[in-house]
């Protein structure tokens, strides 16, 4: 018995008995009942109904490989080698660069119910309870090198951005890696983040695993452990399909690594200013040791923000920059 197997005997909201949880699952009540107890330390919240059993306090869907291809159009299926969905990894990133290691990789999709060393921006942990958010990586192998990559993260902020949209939501999008979304009329919370890494030659072909990381529901503890304003799009966006969700992403993503190499950036360019968060808005710039005031551009062809700093435009080129609302 996994925990895995446990929560898609729960996902369905109903009570379940420990009696009936036991024998669907091959194992005694007791086994069980040590499974139950783990969940709280992974962030799932059960109530229990005095007499009946336990449900969970919150539905859940699971991620279902077969669901999410069937959904894919012809030429996401053309373009996916294959899918992987698994309950539990330390990340899904690391899980394709190994891939890539063993001659595999490109065109590959890891979708986790479950990160447990999962790895945001600049180091930063990205945790989420089972089955609250969705997290995903995506592998794959560009020929021309590493200049070609020039603003990869912000198309694939576009793509993600456009795919919400279709269900409803109007994200924003924060330089260089960041999709908010308004939880209330005057705060932008942080939704998803992107994190690319690369391996290969400057010059010559490289292999690229694109991450990408989406609250789908946070509780009130959740929320307090993080340190900047967070947003979950079932709060604001309910009802929405996981499965569906996850296939749309992977169907855009990979449509849009097809065209990139060949077009670059410049492709994705408008659309990303159309949903640039802090545009003409004064910002804190925090790199390294530095930190100054500006107001925010436009991103160019290259993917660089520019921003007016005391009378001069300067532009940030990404590495370890932090660009923050300045109220």
């Amino acid at each position: 018995m996994t925990i895995g197997n446990l929560m898609r005997l729960l996902s369905d909201g109903e009570v379940h008995s420990g009696e009936q949880l036991g024998e669907a699952l091959g194992v005694s009540r007791a086994a069980v009942w040590k499974q139950l107890k783990k969940l709280d330390a992974l962030g799932v919240e059960l109530a229990a109904v005095k007499g009946k059993g336990y449900r969970l306090s919150l539905r859940l869907e699971p991620l279902e490989g077969a669901k999410i291809v069937e959904r894919l159009p012809a030429q996401a299926r053309h373009l996916l080698a294959r899918l992987f969905v698994e309950d539990q990894l330390p990340s899904s990133n690391e899980y394709l660069r190994q891939r890539f290691n063993q001659g595999a990789g490109h065109g590959e999709v890891c979708l986790v119910e479950l990160q447990t060393a999962g790895r945001g921006r600049r180091g930063r942990v990205w945790t989420t309870p089972w089955g609250q958010s969705l997290m995903m990586s995506l592998g794959w192998r560009f020929e021309a090198g590493v200049a070609a990559l020039e603003g990869l993260s912000l198309a694939v902020g576009v793509v993600v951005s456009q795919v919400l949209e279709q269900h409803g939501a109007a994200p924003k999008l924060k330089w260089p890696n960041d999709i908010l979304l308004a939880e209330t009329d005057d705060e932008l919370g942080k939704l998803a983040g992107i994190l690319i890494e690369v391996t290969g030659d400057a010059a010559g072909p490289c292999e690229v695993v694109i991450g990408m990381g989406m609250n789908l529901s946070l509780n009130d503890t959740q929320r307090a452990a993080i340190d900047q304003p967070v947003a979950a799009l079932f709060d604001v966006h309910g009802g929405l399909s996981r499965n569906q969700l996850a296939s749309d992403m992977v169907a855009g993503l990979l449509a849009m690594l097809a065209d990139f190499e060949q077009v670059g950036f410049g492709a994705w360019r408008d659309e990303w200013n159309a949903r640039h968060a802090y545009a003409g808005l004064p910002v804190r710039i925090i790199q390294g040791e530095r930190v100054s005031d500006a107001i925010a551009g436009d991103v160019d062809e290259s993917g660089n923000l520019w921003v007016t700093e005391n009378g001069h435009s300067r532009r940030l080129a990404g590495g370890e920059i932090s660009v923050r609302r300045r109220l």
